[in-house]
């Protein structure tokens, strides 16, 4: 879902269950999605609950050294946006300015806060754009929020959350692998070194996503260029959760052959994820009109 900034986990939430009628799924689903959008991503160990004045959520927002601080507003304007007070719209600009920082973790942040608010059509043309960000979990959250809105350009994002990630290295020289197959990988993990020439210290290349080690593609000693695929990494069960409860609101008949590859109940994954891939499987058809296959009432 892990993060160079620590976060804390995700409350339970009610799972969808086949019970459950089409219609009433889908409004949960909205619901969730529209609630939690990946708050996983970089909320994980970090608490916000203290409430900050507007003056300190002013100054918070300017603290651009201090990326903690800016979360912290932001995270504060999203429960303001929840609550459905009106004076939330006045620090809309601020997220949006912040949409476009520097720092990853913040455009992280601020593409979950503009899914809290599916009418404002700045956030909407803005996540549109964030869907091409060279961060990974930016793009995630990013395609995410865009599914509250209802809008399918973040298809091809949702589905890169289903597969295989391939970790290129952003360094021309000798590697040094760290890990092995299977092992557990959260976003921030140091994957691998590689000594470049002519400096004393080895480069650290570190994960951008959460997963787990598929395989290594690289032995250790062998020569490698920026660009070339070092490992490869399982998804995030977390990741495939989300992404599959997004496509159950956007996903077209294409995207059926990834859905339906956690169908199953596969040891690496919670039980939840294969009644999701269910659920998210059925209503791509009932809503594609594909006979005898539509969720029942």
């Amino acid at each position: 879902m892990s993060q160079p900034e620590a976060q804390p986990e995700a409350q339970p939430e009610a799972r969808p269950v086949s019970a459950v009628s089409r219609r009433a799924t889908l409004i949960l689903t909205v619901v969730a999605i529209s609630c939690v959008l990946l708050p996983f991503l970089f909320w994980r160990g970090t608490w916000f609950g203290l409430t900050l004045s507007e003056k300190e959520i002013r100054q918070y927002l300017e603290a651009a050294d201090e990326p903690r601080k800016a979360q912290h507003a932001l995270v504060q304007i999203s429960e303001q946006m929840a609550a459905g007070e009106a004076g939330a719209k006045h620090w809309y600009p601020s997220v949006l300015e912040l949409a476009r920082h520097p720092l990853p973790e913040l455009r992280v942040t601020a593409a979950w806060v503009m899914g809290q608010d599916r009418q404002e059509q700045r956030f909407h043309e803005r996540l549109r754009e964030m869907i091409e960000d060279p961060d990974p979990l930016v793009r995630r959250n990013a395609a995410l929020s865009l599914a509250g809105f209802e809008d399918a350009a973040g298809r091809p994002v949702l589905l890169a959350m289903l597969r295989p990630f391939a970790v290129k290295s952003p360094y021309d020289g000798t590697l040094t692998n760290r890990l092995e197959a299977d092992d557990l990988v959260d976003q921030g993990t140091l994957l691998a070194r590689v000594a470049e020439p002519g400096k004393e210290e080895p480069s650290e290349l570190r994960s951008p996503l959460p997963g787990t080690v598929a395989r290594r593609l690289l032995s250790d000693g062998v020569k490698v260029q920026v660009g070339d695929e070092v490992m490869v990494l399982s998804p995030s069960s977390d990741h495939v959760y989300e992404a599959l409860r997004a496509l159950y609101l956007i996903g077209t008949l294409e995207d059926l052959e990834d859905v339906q590859r956690f169908r199953r109940p596969r040891e690496d994954m919670p039980a939840e994820i294969a009644q999701q891939a269910e659920l998210t499987a059925a209503e791509i058809r009932g809503r594609s009109n594909e006979p005898g296959t539509a969720s029942q009432p």
